[in-house]
């Protein structure tokens, strides 16, 4: 005995161009039929949220599946999958394409060499799948729009709910956040961490899809729009600030990765912030009083 709820999608190529698109979401439960041999050309993550049952990539051997657990099925990869009869499993399915899964594939949110997620929470995933579902009614003008919006959210929160992970995310890239405005080099980074520079670059690369210098640099350059936006430091002062020791090398690379110098940006967002800046994020749906 099963129950399955499902609709299909057929995006228009001006649709395509959001960068993803939704092709189709399923919600189903209980002993489910068996999945393929199949290939697809088209991803798919399959959550299986509780229950248990099995999987079989290209090789067709059988591997367990225990939820919460997400299946990822990648265009070209023959697959085989399915619930254990006696228990059956709870699942959600989000059929997607686009030229963006290249990109998210390149920064770890798609997995093609790891077909079987072992997932913390299915939470915000569950969530993300819901948009789905909501938008997926019959006549919505918006269908394809909020869809496309709704598996990029889906990706990331996948991403998050990984089990390997911490509620806060990777801890090599908390710590190397945490001294990332010291003015350390890589090498000197991974010694901290009692990590070998090569560890490093692997850590950072499967974390958050870069080099630790491009982690760095996101980072630094990020507090550096701020001071440059918050306050009226000298150029010179924010370049201390996050890292640079000369503000000439600061300037060029800021001006290379932004594409506009230190002080023109100054120019397009620099505010008077009365009371001074902020770090605690502001709860939208609880917004501070601004007074008389």
């Amino acid at each position: 005995m099963y129950h399955t709820w499902m609709r299909f999608f057929t995006p228009s190529p001006l649709h395509h161009r959001l960068g993803l698109v939704c092709l189709g979401v399923g919600l189903q439960h209980g002993a489910l039929p068996t999945v393929g041999p199949r290939t697809l050309d088209h991803h798919v993550a399959v959550i299986v949220n509780s229950g248990t049952g099995w999987f079989a990539g290209p090789d067709g051997r059988r591997t367990p599946v225990t939820g919460p657990t997400l299946i990822w099925l990648t265009p070209g990869t023959p697959h085989h999958y399915g619930a254990d009869p006696g228990t059956g499993w709870d699942e959600s399915f989000v059929d997607f394409t686009g030229p963006a899964t290249t990109t998210y594939t390149e920064l770890g949110c798609i997995e093609p060499d790891r077909p079987l997620v072992p997932l913390s929470d299915t939470a915000a995933p569950r969530a993300a799948v819901g948009r789905i579902v909501r938008a997926a009614r019959r006549g919505n003008p918006l269908l394809e729009v909020e869809t496309a919006a709704a598996v990029h959210e889906l990706l990331v929160s996948l991403r998050r709910a990984r089990a390997d992970l911490g509620p806060d995310g990777d801890p090599v890239l908390q710590a190397l956040a945490r001294d990332a405005y010291q003015p350390l080099t890589v090498a000197e980074h991974a010694a901290k961490h009692g990590m070998t520079p090569a560890e490093l670059r692997t850590a950072v690369r499967r974390g958050a899809g870069c080099s630790p210098k491009d982690y760095l640099l996101t980072i630094r350059l990020g507090r550096a729009k701020e001071l440059l936006a918050a306050t009226d430091l000298p150029v010179a002062a924010v370049a201390r600030r996050v890292g640079y020791d000369d503000p000439a090398y600061f300037s060029r690379l800021f001006a290379r990765r932004v594409g506009t110098a230190p002080v023109r940006f100054r120019e397009q967002q620099g505010r008077s912030v009365p009371g001074g800046w902020s770090d605690q994020v502001p709860d939208p749906e609880d917004p501070p009083m601004i007074g008389p």
